[in-house]
């Protein structure tokens, strides 16, 4: 059993123009500019560009929604939308928005949980098959959950719980949660380690701070890492995580990538691979809220260390690799919602960033909650407001 927490969450590579050889410069500066304890590994941190201005432009597809956290396209172009006190909505190209689909499972919506992510099973032109995960009240309080569902007429039918989160314990904040599916078949579902429970990242025996690896309905896949290991989670893929809200697959290689969000400081970008430990709360590039350090250090030995941090953090949450041809110049680029109000672009080269790019015309200045990209080629994002919209993001100079 875990112990129970008061309210603080306490017990009682190679460069390619000059622009990315300025950038390389700048992200040794900054990483100098803040030496990590006892000459401990410091991976490469942002240099917190300044915003660029005029390479987009955005466009208000709908408006209305209350803190909308997931948006996925179905294949006719229409767009699922999910808003976190728990209704699951339609948004038409044309911006009309339905009322709430009957059948969403319930959540509790409170702090940061809700109705979270959305994602199309792979055979959905077949099945009308879709995935939310949420936040799922229950006994010891609330946890991450999947549910898998067929998308009727204006409902979710043959709905069924398909993954819970072990254990549930008390509070409302890091939920995680993202869902994304393998060229074969496979879902990631990221989580978090529900705040008050850090050191929980770190013990196999429990879900919290891990991200999971399951089939499409549940079961655990046989080559897990953990598998057959007495006394740990079967379905764990990598721990050590605090609180991953941004993931997708990389579309060349097929790896998966997530963003998650540090404390003060220490936003990281990761590829987390099978059976590692990615360090939290042993290690971190960020202090406590209340400027305690936090862990050992920076470093320790069988400690992943990420691709790239950020301190000062951008709260990252959604992400998508650039695969389109309206924006050519963005391709294989990662996309960040930035919920500190901005979408930020990120240039990979042999698995390494060589550029960051900050945008916040109009509506980019809010707290973007998810990013994807649209049938069109064109970006789409969220906003994570009380009024929350859907924007279009489109060439500065395009039609």
């Amino acid at each position: 059993m875990l112990p129970t927490r008061d309210a603080t969450g306490r017990v009682p590579g190679r460069l390619v123009d000059r622009g990315c050889a300025a950038f390389a410069a700048a992200v040794w500066l900054s990483s100098c500019g803040s030496p990590p304890a006892d000459g401990q590994a410091q991976a490469p941190r942002s240099p917190t560009p300044r915003p660029t201005e005029g390479v987009v432009r955005v466009e208000t597809v709908a408006r209305g929604l209350e803190h909308p956290w997931a948006l996925e396209f179905l294949p006719d172009g229409r767009m699922l939308v999910s808003e976190r006190p728990g209704r699951l909505r339609i948004v038409s190209q044309g911006g009309g928005i339905s009322a709430p689909l009957a059948g969403v499972p319930e959540v509790q919506a409170g702090g940061q949980g809700g109705l979270l992510d959305l994602a199309l099973d792979p055979g959905f032109a077949r099945n009308r098959l879709i995935y939310l995960s949420y936040a799922e009240p229950g006994e010891g309080g609330a946890g991450t959950a999947v549910a898998r569902a067929r998308l009727g007429e204006g409902r979710l039918e043959d709905v069924r719980v398909i993954y819970r989160q072990q254990p549930k314990v008390e509070g409302g904040s890091h939920f995680g949660s993202r869902l994304v599916f393998t060229r074969d078949g496979k879902l990631f579902v990221t989580q978090g380690e529900r705040a008050g429970y850090r050191e929980q990242a770190q013990d196999l025996s429990n879900d919290l701070g891990k991200v999971v690896r399951i089939e499409a309905d549940g079961s655990v896949p046989g080559d897990n890492p953990f598998v057959g290991r007495v006394g740990v989670r079967p379905e764990i893929w990598s721990y050590g995580h605090r609180n991953v809200q941004a993931a997708a697959i990389h579309p060349e290689t097929g790896r998966l990538w997530t963003v998650e969000h540090g404390a003060r400081g220490g936003d990281e970008l990761n590829h987390p691979e099978a059976g590692k430990n990615y360090g939290w709360p042993v290690i971190t590039y960020g202090v406590d809220y209340s400027g305690i350090r936090i862990g050992e250090g920076t470093a320790r030995e069988g400690l992943e260390q990420p691709v790239y941090f950020w301190d000062p953090v951008i709260a990252p949450s959604g992400m998508v690799f650039y695969t389109g041809d309206a924006f050519p110049g963005w391709k294989g680029s990662v996309l960040v919602g930035s919920l500190r109000g901005a979408l930020v672009r990120l240039e990979l080269q042999d698995g390494k960033v060589v550029r960051e790019e900050r945008y916040q015309e109009d509506g980019l200045g809010e707290r973007i909650r998810d990013v994807r990209q649209g049938p069109d080629g064109l970006v789409y994002v969220v906003t994570d407001e009380g009024n929350g919209r859907v924007l279009r993001v489109r060439p500065a100079g395009g039609g």
